[in-house]
C-alpha cells in the first residue's frame, strides 16, 4: 500500500484515515480504504477531509466509506452523539423516547435499524417503523407518542448516490440553534466505534406502523374544508406518481378516505426502489421527473397532477390550460393557490379570529404575504429551511393559530399536528381544490389565474450554480465574500436601494444609509433590492454543493387572455436581470 504520508491530501484526511485503518472498523471497510489510499487520492481526500455536519436538512452525504460520506459507521457515531446530547437535555425524562422511519433509498432500512440498535443500545425507548415511511409522518409520530427525538433516514430528493439523517426535536421539527450546532458538538466527541454503544437494548425497540398510520391520516382529514365538494367530484381524474418512494404507502390511501375514487398511480413508479430507475432525477421540482405523469395525464384526460419526492415531503403539481397542454407549476404557485383557498374558506366559514397567521420563507414569494394581508392574516418571514417555519410555530404555540405556510422548494404545510412539510396532507388539500374548482365550473389552473388577476402577476426564477467536493464549496464561499464586499450597484438598470445580509443581521438602506436590524437567526443569505420592487436573494445550499440565485418580479394581468404574454415578459426579465449580473 502506498504510504499515506506521500500523498498530497489535507492533513484532516490523513488522520481521519489512520484512525479508521487503525480502528476496529470491518476488513471491507479498510481494504476500500487502501484501495483509495493506491489508486484514487482525489477520491480519499473528499470521502475523508472533513466530518459530515448538520445543514439547514440534516447530515447529508453521498453513500461510501469515509467520515465525510454515509455509511454505517458516520450513522452509528451521530446517533450517539445525539442520544449524548438529548439525555444532557431530558434528564428527567423516564423512559426517554426517540422515533425512528426511514425512506426508499438504498441502505436506508439498514441505517434506520442501526439508529435504533444505537439509540436503544444508550436506554431509549424507540418507535421504529415497520417499514418505509413518509418524513411528515415521522415527524407526527415524535409528538404523537411524547417522544424527546426522532431521526428519519432520507436524503429527500438528492440524486441516487446520496442518503441522509434528519434529526428531529420533542416538538417534531428538525433541530434549530442551539440544538443543530451542540449535537454535532457531541459527535465529535466521539473518536471511535469504542465510543459507541451499539448493542445490548434490543428489548427497547418497539416497531409501529399501521395504527399510527390511521392516527395520522384521520388527523389530516380533518383539514378537510369542504368534504360534501369532495363527495359530489368524487371522480375527479387525479394522476399520482411517488417516484419510488414513500408516498405510495399513505397517499393513495389518503386520497381514498377523502372520498376521491378515481385516482390513477403511474404503475412504472410506484415501486419503491432506491436506484429510482425510471427518472434521472426524484426530484419533483425537476420537469424530467414528472414527465410520465403528465404522459399519463393526456392520455386519460386527467384533471390535476402531482408528484411526491423519495420520502413524501415535497409535492409537483402539473395543471391542464385551456388549450389542453399541462403546465408545470413552481413551488412558489402551488403555495399560493393552497394558502389563497385555506384562508379564503376560513373567512368563509368564520374561522378567522385575527389571531391566525402563515409563514414563508424569505425566498419565497411575496404573493402568498400579499393574500394573506389583504384578509387580515399575519406573515411572518423566516430563514430558508423547514425547520424555521416549526420553529416559529413553536414560538406562537398557544398565542396565534397557524393556518399554513411553506417555501418555494415545493414543501408546505396545513395545520400544526406536523412541524415539516407534508406531502400527504398538501396532495390532500390540492385535490380538495381541484374539486372546489370544479364546482365552479373552474380548474385548478384557473384559480391560479384568478390570483394573479386579483393580487399582481408574480414570478420567480432560480439559478442554481453547482460546485462539487471541497475546491466547490471554497469557490462557494468566495463568491458570497465578493457579492458581500462588492455588491451591485445597479441590477439590470435599475437601482439597488436595499441590501439585507443575513449573516450580518442588517438591512441597508442605500438611499438614506439606514441601518437596521434583522431579527432572524444569522444565515450567509444576500438580498438586493431594486427601486421598481424587484428582488434577487444569494444563498449557499445548505444540503447541496451549490449557490442558488432567487429571482422575483413582478407584473399586472389584466385579464386571462393575457397570461401567456405578461408570463414571457417576466421570464424575459428574469433573464436581463441574470444577464446583468453575469449568470448567464
Amino acid at each position: 500500500m502506498t504510504n499515506i504520508e506521500n500523498l498530497n491530501v489535507d492533513a484532516s484526511t490523513k488522520a481521519n484515515v489512520m484512525t479508521w485503518l487503525n480502528g476496529s472498523y470491518d476488513e471491507e471497510t479498510k481494504q476500500a480504504i487502501r484501495d483509495m489510499v493506491d489508486n484514487n487520492p482525489n477520491e480519499l481526500n473528499e470521502s475523508f477531509y472533513r466530518n459530515l455536519e448538520f445543514g439547514t436538512g440534516g447530515l447529508r452525504g453521498i453513500m461510501g466509506v469515509g467520515t465525510n460520506r454515509m455509511n454505517k459507521y458516520t450513522v452509528a457515531m451521530a446517533t450517539q452523539g445525539l442520544a449524548n446530547y438529548v439525555k444532557k437535555c431530558f434528564p428527567e425524562a423516564n423512559p426517554i423516547k426517540a422515533a425512528v422511519s426511514h425512506d426508499s433509498r438504498n441502505h436506508s432500512r439498514e441505517f434506520a435499524e442501526i439508529t435504533a440498535n444505537v439509540l436503544a443500545a444508550n436506554g431509549f425507548h424507540v418507535y421504529l417503523f415497520e417499514a418505509l415511511r413518509p418524513t411528515p409522518e415521522l415527524s407526527f409520530a415524535v409528538r404523537h407518542f411524547g417522544c424527546q427525538t426522532g431521526v428519519m433516514v432520507t436524503a429527500s430528493h438528492n440524486p441516487k448516490e446520496y442518503n441522509g439523517y434528519k434529526a428531529y426535536w420533542d416538538d417534531g421539527c428538525q433541530l434549530v440553534a442551539p440544538h443543530d450546532t451542540s449535537v454535532i458538538d457531541e459527535v465529535l466527541k466521539i473518536k471511535g466505534l469504542e465510543d459507541v454503544k451499539m448493542t445490548g437494548g434490543e428489548g427497547n425497540i418497539e416497531i409501529i406502523g399501521e395504527d399510527v398510520d390511521n392516527i395520522y391520516l384521520n388527523r389530516i382529514e380533518q383539514n378537510s374544508l369542504h368534504p360534501e365538494l369532495i363527495k359530489k367530484h368524487h371522480d375527479l381524474k387525479i394522476v399520482y406518481t411517488p417516484l419510488h418512494g414513500t408516498g405510495i404507502t399513505l397517499i393513495p390511501k389518503m386520497l381514498e378516505k377523502l372520498g376521491f375514487t378515481n385516482v390513477n398511480v403511474v404503475k412504472e413508479q410506484a415501486t419503491p426502489d432506491g436506484n429510482f430507475p425510471t427518472t434521472p432525477s426524484p426530484n419533483p421540482e425537476e420537469r424530467a421527473a414528472m414527465k410520465m405523469a403528465v404522459d399519463l395525464a393526456k392520455d386519460i384526460d386527467a384533471d390535476i397532477v402531482f408528484a411526491s419526492d423519495p420520502d413524501a415531503d415535497r409535492v409537483g403539481v402539473a395543471v391542464k390550460r385551456p388549450d389542453g397542454e399541462w403546465m408545470l407549476l413552481n413551488g412558489n404557485q402551488t403555495m399560493s393557490v393552497l394558502i389563497y383557498y385555506l384562508i379564503k374558506e376560513w373567512k368563509e366559514t368564520n374561522r378567522l379570529t385575527g389571531k391566525e397567521f402563515i409563514i414563508k420563507t424569505i425566498v419565497t414569494s411575496e404573493l402568498p404575504a400579499d393574500i394573506a394581508k389583504r384578509e387580515g392574516v399575519k406573515v411572518y418571514d423566516v430563514l430558508t429551511g423547514f425547520k424555521f417555519i416549526g420553529d416559529k410555530i413553536r414560538q406562537l404555540e398557544g398565542k396565534e393559530v397557524f393556518i399554513g405556510g411553506g417555501e418555494e422548494s415545493y414543501g408546505y404545510m396545513i395545520g400544526d399536528f406536523v412541524r415539516d412539510k407534508d406531502a400527504v396532507a398538501a396532495c390532500s388539500m390540492i385535490a380538495e381544490i381541484a374539486a372546489w374548482a370544479a364546482e365552479q365550473g373552474k380548474t385548478f389552473y384557473d384559480v391560479l389565474v384568478d390570483i394573479y388577476t386579483e393580487y399582481g402577476f408574480y414570478k420567480e426564477g432560480l439559478l442554481s450554480v453547482v460546485r462539487k467536493g471541497k475546491s466547490g464549496a471554497e469557490e462557494i464561499q468566495q463568491m458570497m465574500k465578493q457579492y458581500r464586499e462588492n455588491p451591485p450597484k445597479e441590477i439590470d438598470g435599475e437601482q439597488v436601494v436595499c441590501i439585507k445580509d443575513y449573516k450580518l443581521h442588517e438591512s441597508t438602506d442605500l438611499i438614506t444609509g439606514k441601518k437596521e436590524t434583522i431579527d432572524l437567526p444569522a444565515s450567509n443569505v444576500l438580498q438586493f433590492f431594486t427601486d421598481k420592487g424587484n428582488k434577487v436573494t444569494v444563498r449557499p445550499s445548505g444540503t447541496e454543493p451549490k449557490i442558488k440565485f432567487y429571482f422575483g418580479v413582478k407584473g399586472t394581468l389584466e385579464s386571462k387572455e393575457d397570461f401567456d404574454k405578461v408570463n414571457a415578459a417576466l421570464d424575459g426579465k428574469i433573464e436581463e436581470i441574470k444577464h446583468s449580473m453575469n449568470l448567464a
